[in-house]
């Protein structure tokens, strides 16, 4: 990605069990400009958000192994900061009702520049927006 394609500085936090989709994805990231954290397990990205990390932003698999599934990931940011942009990506389409407010879901496979490009409009959108719950629109 050239220097004029960056984006501005944002940091996402990418919650992904699959190693290499989540290098896949962290490295297209990094690439346009942005900051990022990575956990391979939910337990790990609910630790992340307790030690105080910041994150502008979770991107989380729903399905992970062991006891936190990415909605519990969204549900703790959520909880600690009622804000937080959420994205979600799924290869099981099924199970969207337990979504936080304002977010975002993305079948797999996707596109890493479809990702991007919805985090970065849930990031520029108004804090009030994204805990309404607009889900039946952003689908």
């Amino acid at each position: 990605m050239s220097e004029s394609n960056r984006v501005p500085a944002i940091t996402i936090l990418v919650v992904e069990d699959d190693y290499f989709v989540r290098e896949d994805m962290v490295t297209y990231l990094h690439d346009a400009g942005c900051a990022v954290v990575e956990a391979e397990t939910g337990e790990r990205a609910i630790d992340i958000c307790k030690s105080g990390v910041p994150v502008d932003l979770v991107f989380t698999d729903v399905q992970l192994p062991g006891s936190a599934n990415g909605f519990d990931v969204a549900e703790t940011f959520r909880a600690a900061r009622a804000d937080i942009p959420v994205v979600y990506a799924s290869g099981n389409s099924g199970n969207r009702d337990r979504r936080v407010a304002g977010s975002l879901f993305f079948g797999k496979p996707y596109r890493a520049s479809e990702i991007l490009t919805a985090c970065l409009r849930l990031k520029n959108a108004s804090p009030s927006w994204l805990v309404r719950d607009e889900s039946a629109h952003l689908q």
